[in-house]
């Protein structure tokens, strides 16, 4: 029998080339290149790392998004996944993390069903473009299997029946160890991804689409109508550039004017 790991990834805009449209404030993702959401490379290979380490691991990276997803789902095959799966509909689209969440843990179930459980299911900390942290601690309250975030050092134990994990907290870490199957978020801290193989990115491409009916999904409780939670607005920061020369004849008494500035600013 396998040891399943189900690895969610998302497809998110190229940070360095999001704009803004300033009269709706919302992103444009038309002509941005998507690219594959940094903690979900983490995520990923902290799969693969323990299909290195162990026999019979099977690797399948899902995903929720529009066709174009796929590419990410074709990134992690290269890379040494195993299969990929495609949640895509037109009638997701505009889903917040509630229902993106609920989509994808319905999505990891019936791939279960079909083929004999899952041991594990690692999802990135967050996505680079919501930066919420919400779906992967949702899908595991979905599934009803514990979960460990904040993920920076992740080991399986050797008869692979639990999972050791140190979370990075505020100023602190932590030792938390959970039976399978469980859920872990990956944050940077936790591996260096591995490039894609040359011989896997020309190879068969076993992905498998499924849309909001085969996942007995009601139109009302997906998308935008089914969503808990709406973005009012997004904007960009605005950078403000200047130089202002301190004056003083000696250190002193530049020193001595540099508070002056800084008071009258109220930065101190």
């Amino acid at each position: 029998m396998s040891f399943n790991i189900i690895v969610c990834v998302k497809q998110v805009p190229d940070s360095d080339k999001v704009r803004i449209d300033p009269k709706t404030g919302s992103l444009i993702r038309k002509g941005v290149p998507g690219v594959l959401n940094a903690d979900d490379c983490n995520a990923l290979e902290a799969a693969l790392a323990i299909k290195d380490r162990f026999e019979n691991v099977h690797v399948t990276a899902v995903t929720m998004g529009p066709p174009q997803a796929r590419e990410v789902l074709i990134e992690a095959l290269a890379k040494g996944a195993d299969e990929g799966l495609l949640v895509c509909d037109p009638a997701l689209a505009n889903s917040d993390t509630f229902v993106t969440s609920s989509v994808l843990a319905r999505a990891i179930a019936k791939w279960a069903d079909a083929n004999g459980g899952y041991s594990l299911v690692i999802a990135g900390r967050e996505a680079s473009d919501g930066d919420t942290a919400q779906v992967g601690p949702q899908i595991a309250e979905r599934l009803d299997i514990p979960q460990i975030t904040y993920v920076s050092s992740l080991s399986i134990s050797d008869d692979m029946t639990s999972v050791t994990a140190e979370r990075l907290l505020d100023g602190s870490a932590e030792t938390v160890e959970a039976q399978l199957p469980c859920l872990v978020t990956a944050t940077k801290h936790l591996n260096a991804p591995r490039y894609p193989k040359m011989g896997n990115i020309f190879g068969p491409k076993n992905i498998t689409s499924w849309t909001a009916a085969d996942l007995q999904l009601n139109s009302d409780s997906i998308g935008l109508e089914g969503s808990a939670s709406v973005v009012i607005s997004s904007f960009s920061m605005k950078r403000r550039t200047g130089t202002t020369f301190v004056e003083g004849e000696n250190g002193s008494e530049q020193a001595i004017n540099l508070l002056g500035i800084l008071h009258e600013r109220h930065i101190i």
